[in-house]
């Protein structure tokens, strides 16, 4: 197995979960099957989700009016089903974009209803994140992609906004507590931070979304979910079941708040190298730095190939850039370990020294 990881997605997951979930692979529990083959509608199942939706809510400290949705189709459904579920009419929805994610977000949303983009980096690169937006009290709510992967940009703090917020924090959900009561609702991919691919955490408060339209496909409504506890069609049992496993890990691991702790000190690890080389520029600006996505370039592009190499023989994979913006970047999500962050910090300033 490789030993530093930071691809940005499907990403690393702690080395315990792999392991209890390979067992699980073989047999769950005294069940007698494997978790693959286990009915959605067993007790078995019925225990994992409950514990996993218990979990998350325990985590976040969700007030009684928010519930937890394990969904599917990924953030790029939720681009267009937020704003299927929750425009009206006449109704306005207000984004704000942050990149190329938050693109995709409006480009969906704009399909289903009227869309107002607020505010946009991207006169500036997507290297920051806007500020001072003017947000009328008028919206129905104001959508934000609280982490931006592609350009290493994230929200350290959220706006103040007469209307609810709606987030996309697929690349950084579960890594920080919130201020739960400022969301309307929040929708997560879980291969970065909480499981594998192939299901999507949602989070909702139920007065939200009260008001379903009666033209939606019943499949697209947050409202039939809700009322059949993520399960009216087969959920990706085992998708729920390593992000339970995952769930477990963050709790052991002493909640959001150490894990924030953690995901800082890592970060600062690599910032540091980042900031005291001579050869390379972070490109985010410093105020809006990502503690997930670390994004970076060399000053001599012709430098980039032997970097890499560098990389892979100390052990390090996934940190060649986006191909649409080049250079490097660095996913250092919950479980990549301090030790990781470390070593690809003295990677960069051992680079730096001998060829400077």
């Amino acid at each position: 197995m490789t030993k530093y990881n930071f691809n940005p997605g499907p990403a690393i997951l702690p080395h315990s979960v792999f392991e209890e979930a390979s067992r699980a692979v073989l047999e769950l529990g005294k069940s007698g099957l494997s978790v693959l083959e286990i009915s959605h509608r067993s007790k078995e199942f019925e225990e994992i989700i409950a514990e996993a939706k218990s979990l998350v809510k325990e985590l976040y400290s969700l007030p009684d009016e928010y519930e937890v949705l394990f969904l599917q189709g990924g953030a790029s459904s939720q681009f267009f089903m937020t704003a299927m579920n929750l425009l009206r009419p006449g109704s306005t929805a207000g984004y704000i974009d942050t990149g190329s994610w938050s693109e995709k977000a409006i480009k969906e949303a704009k399909l289903m209803g009227d869309i107002k983009v607020l505010a946009s980096s991207k006169d500036k690169g997507y290297r920051c994140i806007p500020k001072d937006v003017t947000i009328d009290d008028g919206l129905t709510y104001v959508h934000i992609t609280s982490n931006n992967t592609i350009s290493g940009t994230q929200y350290h703090t959220f706006p103040d906004t007469p209307v609810k917020l709606v987030a996309d924090m697929s690349s950084d959900v579960l890594s920080k507590p919130l201020p739960i009561e400022k969301f309307g609702l929040i929708y997560a991919g879980a291969q970065k931070n909480l499981g594998p691919a192939g299901v999507t955490l949602v989070i909702v408060n139920k007065n939200f979304v009260t008001e379903t339209r009666e033209d939606l496909p019943t499949m697209l409504k947050y409202s039939t979910h809700l009322a059949k506890n993520s399960m009216f069609n087969t959920p990706p049992v085992f998708a729920i079941y390593v992000s339970l496993l995952t769930l477990r890990w963050l709790k052991k691991e002493g909640g959001l708040a150490a894990i924030d702790k953690r995901n800082t000190k890592k970060a600062q690890l690599i910032y540091d190298a980042i900031d005291g080389s001579r050869l390379f520029d972070g490109t985010a600006q410093k105020e809006d730095r990502s503690k997930m996505n670390i994004t970076f370039l060399l000053r001599e592009e012709s430098l980039t190939a032997k970097f890499l190499n560098v990389c892979n023989d100390a052990q390090i994979v996934g940190v060649k850039g986006h191909r649409s913006v080049g250079g490097f970047r660095a996913s250092v999500y919950n479980a990549m370990s301090p030790e990781g962050a470390a070593v690809l910090g003295q990677v960069i300033k051992d680079f730096d020294r001998r060829n400077a």
